[in-house]
């Protein structure tokens, strides 16, 4: 049960942080025996590699990316060979109806990420290193257009963040350490955690947890803990300025009577004042005097 939680999480991941950059479909069925590809991306524009790293390099053109949370046995990858070769066979049927050749530069490429994968299974799959791609990303023979990528095998740096936090253990923990330690307004860091806080409440719901499951919610605990206490600090300051706003206008009705357009503009660079501030000006200063030194600048 906690594997298809965690697949579900792999692809609700991929297809946040990739969607910016073109169409995906998670998942996308093909012809054959009710097959599904796990993600099917198409750029519309290149993702940046500056922000998604490997990731990025990887989706450069048209993807077919199929995670795994448990190391991926021989059958599985065969299933991912089969998905590609049906999809290759859609791509010749439109080819053929409109009378024109196979580019094969424009057949999509499969990437299957697992966390990790013996040597039998590689050499198994003819599946080689290359001098001009980082440690960990196999290549098997180059007309299949398939690549293995064995995540914990991939070197611990910024470039590879995104791809090892698919990963397991330790490797996925110091995913996780890293992901933490990026600027709380990174947007992608906020998706990241974001989702794996919908994978913690996932995982709490299933009985019984799993020990490496257990493990990833403690290390998620503190993480979550701190969002609370973000949302409840936005709650008080919500309720604050809820009421510097509440006091300020009855002031204005006070003195004015009900708030027409001009006085009602003044509110929000009020608010803007410390309270004592704010309350001074609104009692010693006229209408006139309140509108010419607060109204917005059109």
């Amino acid at each position: 049960m906690t594997r298809f939680i965690h697949d579900q999480f792999a692809k609700d991941y991929l297809e946040e942080l990739l969607s910016p950059y073109g169409e995906i479909q998670a998942p996308r069925r093909v012809a054959g025996e009710m097959r599904q590809i796990d993600v099917w991306f198409v750029p519309n524009q290149p993702p940046d590699i500056t922000k998604l790293g490997l990731l990025a390099k990887l989706t450069q053109n048209t993807a077919i990316i199929e995670p795994y949370r448990n190391p991926a046995k021989s059958g599985e990858i065969c299933d991912c060979l089969l998905k590609l070769l049906e999809v290759r066979g859609e791509y010749q049927r439109e080819a053929n109806r409109n009378n024109r050749n196979l580019e094969e530069s424009n057949l999509p490429k499969l990437w299957i990420l697992t966390p990790t994968a013996s040597s039998n299974i590689l050499d198994g799959f003819g599946a080689t290193l290359k001098a001009d791609w980082h440690q960990g990303i196999y290549f098997l023979p180059e007309k299949l257009r398939t690549s293995v990528v064995v995540i914990h095998q991939l070197p611990r740096t910024s470039e590879t963040l995104w791809l090892r936090v698919l990963g397991r253990g330790k490797v996925q923990e110091q995913a996780i350490d890293e992901l933490e330690a990026l600027s709380p307004d990174d947007p992608l860091r906020l998706i990241t955690l974001e989702l794996f806080y919908q994978l913690q409440e996932n995982l709490n719901i299933n009985q019984p947890i799993e020990a490496e499951d257990r493990e990833l919610i403690m290390r998620l605990r503190p993480l979550y803990q701190e969002k609370l206490a973000q949302a409840e600090q936005r709650g008080i300051q919500q309720g604050i300025q809820q009421e510097a706003r509440r006091v300020i206008e009855s002031l204005l009705r006070n003195r004015f009577g009900e708030l027409d357009a001009e006085v009602t503009a003044i509110v929000e660079p009020l608010l803007a004042l410390p309270p004592e501030e704010f309350t001074r000006l609104l009692l010693q200063l006229s209408r006139e005097e309140l509108i010419a030194r607060f109204q917005p600048l059109n």
